[in-house]
């Protein structure tokens, strides 16, 4: 029997050695340490108000293969035209539940949680050029992440910006042949959430930039060759194209606009558009951040990039103004953060790797993963405490009829349990203020005016509030109002009079 020479025989070992050197790397290690970060963060927030109707649209186009324009759940509304910018999300979070049910949207909200952390670490890695300072990078996104992780179009939207943002840095840097992949990236962006206008905000920044040559202490700008502008500026209106390549057309182009502009009860009255708020956490690590940045640059001497300088800015304002918006600045930081402190720790050696510490802790972590994943009966219990599903219950068996008015965070969980009774309102918040009613239910549940004035209005038949809001306090005292279930969260009221 022939046998390889003691040479090849090395050359082979080699080989594989380098190859499992590769495969189990400090990178990978790294990147499942954070998706295991991701996926522990989001095991508690299977149940969010707004996922229910965003299933039911779901539903509705995965089995009639249209898209609604109209609103089809709420009585109250009179079919108000709707603008479906987030349709495609929908699509892939009903398909999740399609496939496999409460568990599967589960794995929907793992993968896309892990998506965007990874994808972040990748685009802080290639941009610090140094793997190991990436990670705190990551960590910056993934803190700042934590007021749109749930299983809402919003992750996938942000999980495309911070694509684009790496083909961005890849087009700067290497080839502006990767510019080219921003026009599809765009047409899929538009169909799935509106946070492609802060898409066209970072080209249009880059595009800027490109045109100014200068050096002003630490700040720092190279005009680039006009053959590479050309590119962008192909690419750009490329992207821009690629937008109406959606149902409605300009109306969803121009929604995010709409949103920021011209809601503004929406804005001011829901929790999730409300400032953000110096005693919060992320106010306080925001600040921090931006002092930590000051401080590299005065100490270090490091130059900063007028691009850097404008989206810090843009981020900053975003997330003060708005504490969902606060992943922004978690995107926009993340990069730069890494890239300043990315002499602070020794540069990555792949030659220096221990592979099976690496393969150990990759297990570790994804064992932790898979144990940690919240089995049908823990999902359950998140549906029942976060929704009235025992007043629900009740409603179908007493077979209450007429109008329904609920409480506006029951409203979502209503659209998909109780379909036969259409809401009143719910969390599309923009249909509600289009139609006039946002700012009826804001007076209604603030006692700002006579509560039978709404009541007669639309011919109220029973109300399912929540236990602890004034007006449930209040019902009770008014001519004609019953109160027939009760538990530790809502509340049924039924007209007993005319």
């Amino acid at each position: 029997m022939n046998s390889l020479p003691s040479a090849s025989i090395g050359e082979y070992q080699s080989s594989h050695s380098n190859i499992f050197r590769r495969i189990f790397s400090f990178p990978l290690m790294l990147a499942s340490l954070l998706t295991m970060l991701g996926t522990l963060t989001v095991r508690a927030r299977f149940n969010d108000p707004d996922m229910w109707w965003q299933l039911k649209t779901g539903q509705i186009i995965w089995t009639t293969h249209t898209i609604p324009t109209n609103d089809l759940f709420s009585y109250t509304t009179n079919h108000q035209p709707l603008i479906p910018h987030e349709w495609l999300s929908q699509v892939l979070i009903y398909s999740a539940y399609h496939w496999g049910g409460y568990t599967g949207l589960m794995l929907w909200l793992y993968f896309f949680t892990s998506a965007l952390v990874v994808v972040g670490y990748i685009l802080c890695a290639l941009y610090s050029g140094n793997p190991k300072t990436a990670f705190a990078g990551a960590l910056i996104i993934w803190f700042f992440s934590t007021t749109v992780l749930a299983i809402r179009p919003q992750i996938v939207g942000y999980l495309l910006l911070t694509i684009e943002l790496l083909l961005v840095h890849l087009g700067s840097t290497r080839s502006p042949r990767w510019f080219f992949a921003l026009p599809p990236l765009f047409a899929l962006w538009v169909n799935c959430h509106g946070s492609f206008m802060f898409g066209l905000l970072v080209l249009g920044i880059l595009l800027l930039c490109s045109f100014f040559d200068l050096q002003a202490g630490s700040l720092v700008s190279s005009r680039w060759d006009f053959s590479r502008q050309k590119i962008l500026i192909l690419t750009i209106l490329l992207s821009t194209a690629a937008l109406f390549l959606n149902p409605i057309g300009l109306k969803q182009v121009l929604y995010p606009v709409n949103t920021l502009f011209h809601q503004p009860i929406g804005l001011s009255q829901i929790e999730e558009w409300q400032p953000l708020r110096m005693g919060d956490p992320r106010g306080f690590v925001l600040f921090g951040i931006l002092v930590c940045i000051f401080l590299l640059l005065v100490t270090r001497r490091s130059k900063l990039y007028l691009n850097e300088l404008l989206l810090l800015i843009a981020g900053t304002v975003f997330a003060i103004s708005h504490l969902r918006m606060t992943i922004l600045f978690g995107i926009f930081a993340a990069p730069l953060f890494s890239r300043l402190i990315s002499t602070s720790w020794d540069e990555y050696d792949a030659k220096r790797d221990h592979p099976l510490a690496n393969l150990s802790l990759v297990l570790v972590a994804a064992l932790i993963t898979i144990l940690s994943f919240p089995n049908r009966q823990d999902i359950t219990k998140q549906i029942d405490t976060g929704n009235p599903v025992k007043a629900v219950q009740f409603i179908k068996d007493s077979q209450l009829s007429g109008h329904m008015l609920n409480a506006y965070d029951y409203g979502g969980y209503l659209i998909w349990a109780l379909p036969e009774h259409p809401d009143f309102i719910d969390g599309r918040a923009d249909v509600y203020e289009w139609a006039g009613v946002l700012e009826e239910v804001r007076r209604w549940a603030t006692l700002e005016e006579d509560p039978n004035i709404l009541l007669s209005k639309y011919n109220v038949d029973f109300c399912l509030l929540e236990r602890r809001s004034a007006i449930a306090n209040v019902l009770p005292l008014m001519r004609n109002w019953k109160l027939v279930y009760s538990d530790d969260a809502s509340q049924v009221f039924v007209r007993s009079g005319p």
